[in-house]
């Protein structure tokens, strides 16, 4: 196994980087309690990756079972505990566990018990998953085929 091609090729590095304060407000506050930060988006990564903190209020649905075709994603659990489908059973996720799901992995995330949650979501490649957490309760009240395209466009097929 070896690194990438390079993709910066000069010679003094640059001033890059990019810092997002522990205080920085979430950027999407959902019905339920959910709030969702995101910490290195795809626009921040060039695609490269997404990277969002995920607080869940007590018994928030969070998503039912589903798959993503072009995206892999993971769950890091910061605190609290959350239930967590890895396509065979459900597993009780608590502080230091990871669940990786690859590209057509089924999976499906939801907080059972009476106390917040807070998760680090990780998607690969880096896909635009903003517009989905933003507009996904807004789609989802409507319900229907346009709930079902909004889905489909974000790389997201529900059983």
């Amino acid at each position: 196994m070896s690194y990438p091609e390079p993709r910066y090729l000069g010679e003094n590095g640059e001033i890059s980087a990019v810092f997002r304060g522990a205080g920085t407000p979430p950027d999407v506050v959902s019905p339920g309690g959910t709030t969702t930060h995101y910490l290195a988006s795809h626009a921040t990564t060039g695609g490269e990756f997404g990277l969002y903190k995920v607080d869940m209020g007590p018994k928030a649905p969070g998503a039912r079972t589903h798959f993503h075709r072009s995206i892999s994603e993971s769950f890091y659990v910061l605190s609290g505990e959350v239930a967590l489908y890895d396509g065979e059973r459900w597993v009780t996720g608590r502080q230091g566990d990871f669940l990786y799901v690859p590209p057509g992995g089924l999976h499906a995330f939801r907080n059972d018990t009476d106390e917040p949650l807070s998760m680090l979501m990780l998607f690969t490649p880096g896909a635009p998953r903003e517009e989905y957490f933003e507009r996904v309760a807004e789609f989802a009240a409507r319900g229907g085929e346009e709930l079902r395209d909004f889905q489909v466009r974000h790389d997201s097929f529900f059983l």
